[in-house]
């Protein structure tokens, strides 16, 4: 076996999460490798890029929602710096959103949701079906009304992958592309890991940022293994002709007997309609049947996508969790971190990530605001759970 130089911090795993944790990290002074076949894929890939912390809120994830508004707050000014750094235009769109109901039950989940979040404290506006036809004129005749929410935003999750890759070029992580086959623990603490060819990777802090793949790692002992699992999501990519003008100018979405469905809008004229929820394992198939539901309900939306070609279709893993809320900062093993459980909110959740990650690395700590979302939480569930 051999060795390569010791680094203060190797990420595992260069999506995002793991991305934007090795380059606030090199920001702090701290030399930081990324080990990663390929660094920029992931979750992102598939990912719409919807950055929806108001009207993705849920009944009992008001702990979350804290987290979600903190990195929808930061999210202008790290955009603009990964710009300027990087040359990197991101897609980042303060277009808002609009979510839609088509029949009276769902009108009636929409106004329940926009007690919520008033309740909440948050910002959204009910329309009539009327007035969400002024404001999108493609929407079907029979939408009941809706929510206008104009503080949730959206990027391009690929162009934001690749921006971080040249941040994290840029500021001197070591990029290993190669798998991590096993974590290293030496005198009870996580010491680096060996990777597919054989290589051990020795750092002072080990930080698993593998998405849904993070539970698998051989060498994690069994109580600080991350709980996470893999939710397979089906998305379709069409093309919005430039000569048709503008189909829809803000992110569209709704709930269709029973299913989430979203058009995602781009400025470089791609629509992306997402996404579809199946617990399946690690099943990645693009199927007929996640294609035609997914097309079915947003032409039930916008009837107008029937004319549009079809460029792309794609599936993949979100990490999910056991209470959909991600786990961050340190383990029981000393040494090592995590950074995953994003569940479907990896994008919203980067700039957070980042600077909790780079905090929790500097000082032994999490942010307050981050103490909720200690990995630690199932820990001590599961040694309550124990029979005495």
């Amino acid at each position: 076996m051999s060795r390569t130089r010791s680094s203060d911090v190797l990420v595992v795993g260069g999506g995002i999460i793991g991305l934007v944790t090795a380059w606030r990290a090199a920001q702090r002074g701290l030399a930081t490798a990324v080990v990663d076949p390929e660094p920029g894929g992931g979750a992102a890939r598939v990912a719409a890029g919807m950055l929806a912390a108001v009207t993705e809120l849920h009944y009992g994830e008001h702990t979350l929602l804290g987290l979600n508004l903190a990195s929808a707050r930061r999210y202008p000014d790290f955009a603009a710096e990964l710009t300027e750094l990087t040359g990197h235009d991101l897609g980042y769109r303060r277009c808002g959103t609009l979510a839609v109901a088509l029949d009276a039950d769902d009108r009636a989940h929409l106004r329940e949701l926009h007690a919520l979040q008033e309740r909440s404290g948050l910002d959204s506006q009910w329309l009539s079906g009327r007035e969400c036809r002024r404001l999108e004129p493609m929407l079907a005749p029979g939408v009941r009304g809706g929510l206008r929410v104009d503080g949730d935003h959206q990027i391009d999750p690929r162009r934001l992958a690749a921006a971080l890759v040249t941040a994290c070029e840029r500021a001197g992580v070591a990029v290993h592309r190669t798998w991590a086959e096993r974590l290293v623990v030496a005198g009870d603490r996580a010491a680096g890991v060996v990777t597919a060819d054989g290589t051990e990777l020795a750092a002072g802090q080990v930080v698993l940022a593998a998405g849904s793949l993070s539970g698998r790692l051989a060498g994690v002992p069994a109580d600080v293994l991350p709980p996470v699992r893999p939710v397979k999501g089906q998305v379709v990519r069409l093309a919005m002709p430039e000569r048709l003008g503008p189909f829809l100018t803000r992110t569209v979405r709704a709930v269709v007997r029973g299913s989430q469905v979203y058009l995602v809008p781009r400025e470089n004229g791609e629509l992306v309609i997402g996404a579809t929820t199946e617990e399946l394992g690690w099943d990645t198939t693009v199927t007929a049947g996640g294609v035609y539901e997914l097309l079915r309900d947003a032409h039930e939306l916008v009837p107008g996508i029937t004319e549009l070609p079809l460029t792309e279709t794609r599936a993949g893993l979100r990490p999910g969790s056991p209470d959909n809320a991600p786990l961050l900062g340190p383990t029981a093993l000393e040494g090592l971190l995590l950074a995953t459980g994003h569940y479907r909110n990896g994008v919203l959740l980067t700039p957070v990530t980042g600077d909790v990650l780079a905090h929790a690395l500097t000082t032994g700590e999490l942010p307050e605001e981050a103490r909720p979302f200690s990995p630690l939480r199932f820990r001590a569930t599961a040694l309550t759970e124990q029979p005495a």
